[in-house]
């Protein structure tokens, strides 16, 4: 079973950037669904940024509302990894950040946006 680990998280001030990684212990494939969840103090695990492998064309992306034009899912099959850029972070973008990849999930990692 394909484990995930996770780095990049920490504290911020709003405004600032964050990119968190998460990579598998081995090959990912260029047909794995992989994404980002945050879930916040109080709140359900939700869904922030995930990319959908396309059969025809390129690769889906999709964001939640809430992050779109901030934050950026990007992939590196050659290093097995995963990339969430996060820019203009707000407190709102506070919680703990889980990484999927296929059928596997990271550790999770904290992401706190405080002055």
């Amino acid at each position: 079973q394909v484990q995930l680990m996770q780095s990049g998280g920490g504290l911020v001030q709003p405004g600032g950037s964050l990119k968190l990684s998460c990579t598998a212990s081995k090959s990912i494939g260029s047909t794995y669904v992989v994404g980002w969840y945050r879930q916040g103090q109080g709140t359900q695990r939700a869904l922030v940024a995930l990319i959908i492998p396309g059969i025809i064309g390129g690769d889906i992306t999709n964001y939640a509302d809430s992050v779109k034009g901030r934050f950026t899912i990007s992939k590196d099959i050659a290093k097995n990894t995963v990339y969430l850029q996060m820019n203009s972070l707000k407190p709102e973008d506070t919680g703990v950040y889980t990484c999927l990849m296929g059928t596997g999930w990271g550790q999770g990692i904290q992401v706190t946006v405080s002055s």
